[in-house]
């Protein structure tokens, strides 16, 4: 992954616990969901739902869960499914983190009698209307940098150097911890559905359990998916349950796909746009652009709040002089419009925007959006608070990675190199 900035960063690690990667959502109504605090729909500026209401709306807190899991275990208190709650934004498990949620069919007194370790519940109340993903505008973040040697001038001088911007880099999460999700996205694509199959089942790269890495070499080696029923690891469920459809069925590859969750399936597509975006920061900063708008470029202003408005996208051509602008990339899909960077990088792949209307699983289909190429983050404040530890406040908008940002002031040691481009079989 490129950075923008240059410097020696500050040194050190991130994530040594829960409690050093806070996350506070900051609501559409501009409103931060601090940790430890109360609320009730007239604190976030929302109509409160008379006894007729079909939702009850409540803040999550919670430690060392991710949001759907956490949501999930909230669910079968009731003898839910998760597909009772509603959420904004997905939040890191690592962490500790707060978030406006929503549950169809209980009550907040229900609700606010929740106990389960490491999840709060900080205010609950009754709504029209469940929660939407997409509905807040960011995330404030409180992050805690730990090493020997932490170098706080190195982290002013980056701070300087970037400017308040840094590159909206897609994380890591979109590429699958075997790396392989931008493989399997063009393979889906493309409509080869067989070749899409056999890597998520077979391939090995980055397994680290020997008895996957044996499991998933044995099937690729023997092709016979009914003994596959027999050895594959239990815990591989959603492999076990595409091999057990395909011992009955053993062409039916989409039906195959079809066995996992239909989030999981387009994550792979998914995954395919990230990395077309992603290659385009690399490009720009490459040489090919930079944070300015060039011409041709798509651009936005800020919001109220100061964050990018991406529902208001126009050319570069017709900004005028006026205001701050935002250099806006397509998250590639079929309906979208794409510059000649991006272009480039299509035909690099061997794919075109209509590919990502998926003939053969149409539910997989992906219309496309709009993102900055360059993302603000505000409010931002360094402090030691310990000897050997220092931290990091700063407020990003919605579906930007703290971890890219962390990464510039860090400089390498930031954990996992979120944004780090995976190999593409082109």
């Amino acid at each position: 992954m490129i950075t923008l900035s240059e410097g020696r960063g500050a040194g050190g690690s991130i994530k040594a616990s829960a409690e050093d990667f806070v996350v506070e959502e900051i609501t559409k109504g501009g409103v931060v969901l601090a940790t430890g605090s109360r609320y009730g729909a007239v604190d976030l500026g929302m109509e409160e739902g008379g006894e007729g209401s079909k939702f009850c709306t409540f803040v999550l807190q919670k430690r060392d869960w991710n949001t759907v899991q956490a949501l999930a275990g909230i669910a079968r208190k009731f003898r839910r499914g998760i597909r009772a709650m509603g959420f904004a934004g997905t939040k890191d498990r690592t962490a500790v983190s707060t978030q406006l949620c929503s549950m169809h069919g209980v009550s907040p007194d229900n609700i606010m009698a929740v106990h389960i370790k490491d999840i709060a519940i900080n205010g609950a109340w009754r709504s029209n209307d469940g929660v939407r993903m997409g509905e807040l505008l960011g995330n404030r973040f409180s992050v805690v940098v730990r090493g020997d040697s932490l170098n706080q001038e190195g982290l002013g001088d980056i701070n300087a150097e970037l400017g308040g911007l840094f590159p909206n880099y897609f994380g890591e999460q979109r590429f699958g911890f075997r790396n392989n999700n931008v493989q399997v996205g063009l393979d889906i694509i493309r409509g080869d559905l067989e070749a899409a199959v056999m890597k998520i089942l077979t391939d090995t790269t980055n397994e680290r359990n020997a008895d996957a890495i044996g499991a998933r070499t044995r099937l690729a080696e023997e092709m016979d998916f009914l003994r596959a029923t027999e050895y594959f690891p239990r815990y591989l469920k959603y492999e076990r349950s595409m091999i057990d459809h395909l011992s009955k069925y053993p062409t039916d590859y989409g039906n195959a796909i079809r066995k996992l969750p239909r989030s999981l399936a387009l994550m792979y597509v998914h995954s395919v746009d990230s990395y077309i975006f992603n290659r385009e920061i690399e490009l720009r900063l490459g040489g090919k652009g930079g944070t300015a708008p060039v011409d041709g470029d798509m651009v936005c202003r800020t919001d109220a709040y100061g964050f990018p408005d991406l529902g208001a996208v126009f050319p570069s051509a017709q900004a005028g002089t006026e205001g701050k602008l935002f250099v806006v990339g397509s998250i590639v899909g079929y309906d979208n419009k794409v510059n000649m960077v991006e272009a480039g990088i299509l035909e690099e792949l061997g794919i075109t925007q209509e590919q990502f209307r998926v003939k053969s699983m149409p539910e997989l289909n992906c219309k496309g959006a709009y993102r900055a190429v360059f993302a603000p983050y505000l409010n931002f404040s360094h402090s030691m608070p310990e000897e050997g530890a220092m931290r990091l406040v700063f407020s990003l908008p919605a579906g930007s990675y703290a971890t890219v940002l962390m990464r510039e002031f860090v400089k390498g040691d930031a954990g996992p190199a979120a944004g780090d481009q995976p190999p593409v079989d082109a």
